[in-house]
């Protein structure tokens, strides 16, 4: 869980418990433009961070109050609703970005969200499971009554390999990264009978262009960030 200070906006805070990261309300809005920037380039949906999400618009709030005690003409009111109005921006963005990929991959997602072991992060948080099912549920419906219905018996059963027909995110698509924690014998190219096993050192701070695929598994732990 992340916590932020209900006073100023740089107010700096201390960690407490194991299970609360706390972080100064500026370091929040950092990791939140890093989640927008990664799942805006990433083809697959990304684990959701909704808990940023809830957080920033807590403190939005607490900007908000901070402007209606200012007094009128205070310049500093300017630059506080402009500011607000980026965050905002970034929030809706982030939002809008990921329910593109659950409309796009409904039925791909919803297969991987079955398929996940209870241990695992679901990518969906609980109100996109819900947007999910209820889409995949309309969609299904419709296609019933404009295609299936209409269709010879014999194609028909089709819906039974929607999950095999559904579109997925191409996960060999080339993505721009930047090295967060360097990393070591990161294997991108596995061994075929054409080509030997590519395996590259990233050093910390460093840039590159190349497959997703292989650096997914980085992107979701933070060692790498998409730009």
């Amino acid at each position: 869980m992340v916590n932020i200070s209900d006073d100023d906006f740089d107010e700096n805070l201390s960690e407490e418990e194991d299970e609360e990261v706390e972080m100064t309300a500026a370091d929040l809005l950092t990791k939140l433009k890093e989640a927008w920037q990664n799942e805006k380039f990433a083809p697959e949906l990304l684990e959701t961070k909704i808990e940023l999400v809830e957080c920033m618009l807590e403190q939005l709030k607490h900007m908000e109050d901070n402007i209606k005690s200012c007094k009128k003409g205070d310049f500093r009111i300017i630059l506080h609703r402009i500011e607000i109005d980026r965050i905002r921006y970034v929030i809706s963005s982030y939002l809008r970005l990921r329910l593109q990929k659950i409309e796009e991959y409904v039925e791909h997602i919803l297969e991987n969200e079955r398929k996940r072991k209870e241990d695992e992060p679901s990518c969906l948080s609980p109100e996109e499971m819900t947007y999910a099912k209820e889409f995949s549920e309309s969609q299904e419906l419709h296609f019933k009554s404009v295609v299936l219905n209409h269709a010879p018996p014999n194609l028909q059963g089709l819906e039974k390999e929607k999950t095999v027909l559904a579109p997925k995110p191409n996960m060999d698509s080339y993505v721009f990264l930047r090295v967060n924690e360097a990393q070591d014998q990161v294997l991108v190219e596995a061994e075929t009978d054409e080509q030997q096993a590519d395996v590259v050192d990233f050093e910390r701070g460093s840039q590159h262009i190349m497959r997703y695929k292989p650096i997914a598994e980085l992107v979701a732990n933070n060692a790498f960030s998409l730009i």
